[in-house]
């Protein structure tokens, strides 16, 4: 089977062939207005790092714009409530390359963003991101070092955001369900469910 594994890139790129023109000049250093508009319209967006404890890729979302311009060069994440493993976070401690992936409901295109982030907790800049009162732990502020459009065939294929392909939540096991198994039943899953939806309303921000 090895024969059959890809292993250099003169092998890789005779696979797939040339780059088209505009996948390349698509590419930039900064937020030009055109990408600007997918980070105000973005309630999504999936933050990735590496550390030595491996790859993380973690959700990030929020009202429509959650993510904020400084200018043209940085990016303002604010770190809202979560499970307090605080992978991504520690990775950037280690190691400061991030990239981010912005995605709008009911497009195709999305939007990456790679740069180097910083963990900020200015009183300052908390209190800017706080909501009813509540500032997040910290903010990402992420110097930008290349912005480029991904282009809608994968959320094509996915059909991501046609309704009629939701599933109902009972269609895969709960979060206490996951609980319950994989700690061999000594977890109250059902209690655990039960609390679920206050526990999440309580505690969003």
């Amino acid at each position: 089977m090895d024969r059959h594994v890809i292993r250099d890139v003169s092998a890789l790129e005779a696979l797939y062939g040339s780059v088209d023109a505009r996948s390349i000049e698509k590419e930039i250093d900064h937020l030009h207005p055109v990408y600007a508009a997918f980070v105000r319209a973005a309630p999504l967006c999936i933050l990735a790092t590496a550390g030595p404890g491996g790859l993380d890729a973690s959700p990030r979302g929020d009202r429509a714009g959650f993510v904020e311009i400084g200018d043209r060069k940085t990016l303002l994440l604010p770190d809202r409530r979560g499970n307090n493993r605080i992978d991504s976070l520690r990775n950037i401690l280690v190691d400061p390359r991030v990239a981010l992936l912005f995605l709008v409901p009911g497009l195709g295109e999305t939007l990456r963003v790679n740069g180097r982030a910083e963990i900020s907790i200015d009183p300052i800049l908390l209190k800017r991101f706080g909501v009813a009162g509540r500032p997040p732990r910290s903010v990402l502020v992420v110097a930008i070092e290349t912005v480029f459009f991904q282009c809608s065939r994968a959320l094509v294929r996915a059909d991501i955001w046609n309704p009629d392909k939701r599933l109902p939540r009972s269609a895969l096991p709960s979060t206490g369900t996951i609980l319950a198994a994989l700690s061999r039943g000594e977890f109250d899953g059902d209690g655990y469910d039960a609390a679920l939806p206050e526990r999440v309303r309580a505690t969003l921000y």
